[in-house]
């Protein structure tokens, strides 16, 4: 529910054939100006990746918009709420992939692995097992910086530092999740989409994506299960399980994560340094910055 915060943040996506992102690029980004949206909008042979922020009216008007194109006349949109724009610019990108994975024969448009709902996630959580009585195991689809803000407990977390990694440690790792219920997920659904159709593709028997994401977690289930943050690429930084912004930052100077308990280190001074940048910092002090804004999903 939006409280008296004047900004409306939306994230969408869509796997969908969109084989003219060249001519339609001037297009959202004149409509984006023209509402005075900003955020970033990633145009790709295989559909749409958005997160925009506005006032609601402009923000109602640009959905209207994108919607009717038959192409995105569904797509689904997660909503949060901010009291300053979270963005600095407007910015409609073309590339090759939503989410770089390297495996172009991964299509979600000709087909999804199966979806688990956040409610249903909760009470297999809640129980231990899936309605099938297999045990549950959560795997974190992200890179390893957005990991260390919040996952949920007992998580499976590779370490990836970039997530066409993936594909081959989850081959590596297939053997020991034989018999259990594998539920993949990342912030808003982009990754643990295309994580699930691969997990099928290479064998795994029971494998989910958590419809919407952890965002979507959120919104219908809270914190339950979940231990932290979630990391967003915006100003924010991180949302917690009430999808407000927290105290975390990223560092100007190195883009690193830096929570509350490091911003009282001696090397954290904001807008200049922060523990990260040290290179003599200890592990306990500083962990890996983010390389690359990704979907955000």
């Amino acid at each position: 529910m939006q409280s008296s915060h004047s900004f409306v943040n939306i994230a969408a996506y869509k796997f969908v054939t969109f084989i003219d992102t060249e001519q339609k690029r001037p297009e959202f980004l004149a409509i984006c100006k023209q509402l005075q949206l900003k955020g970033t909008i990633l145009l790709t042979p295989e559909g749409i990746n958005l997160f925009l922020a506005g006032q609601r009216e402009q923000i109602d008007q640009f959905l209207a918009w994108l919607r009717a194109d038959e192409r995105f006349a569904d797509i689904e949109v997660k909503e949060s709420y901010s009291e300053k724009q979270p963005f600095t610019r407007m910015l409609v990108k073309l590339k090759a992939e939503i989410i770089t994975m390297k495996h172009p024969l991964i299509k979600p448009e000709l087909g999804r692995a199966p979806a688990v709902q956040a409610q249903t996630l909760k009470r297999w959580l809640d129980q231990g097992v899936d309605d099938n009585g297999r045990p549950v195991v959560m795997m974190d689809t992200r890179n390893a910086f957005e990991v260390d803000v919040g996952t949920f407990e007992n998580t499976i977390d590779y370490r990836i530092e970039k997530f066409s990694e993936f594909p081959a440690v989850v081959a590596e790792h297939k053997d020991e999740l034989a018999g259990k219920t594998v539920v993949t997920f990342c912030t808003g659904g982009i990754r643990c989409e295309k994580a699930a159709i691969h997990m099928q593709d290479i064998g795994y028997d029971s494998v989910y994506q958590l419809e919407g994401g952890i965002l979507k977690y959120f919104e219908e289930c809270g914190g339950a299960h979940y231990d932290g943050d979630c990391f967003v690429f915006d100003y924010r930084t991180a949302l917690n399980p009430q999808l407000q912004e927290t105290a975390t930052v990223q560092c100007y100077a190195c883009r690193a994560v830096v929570t509350p308990r490091q911003q009282l280190s001696p090397h954290y001074v904001a807008g200049k340094s922060c523990p990260h940048c040290l290179p003599e910092a200890p592990p306990s002090e500083a962990a890996a910055a983010p390389s690359e804004i990704s979907a955000a999903h």
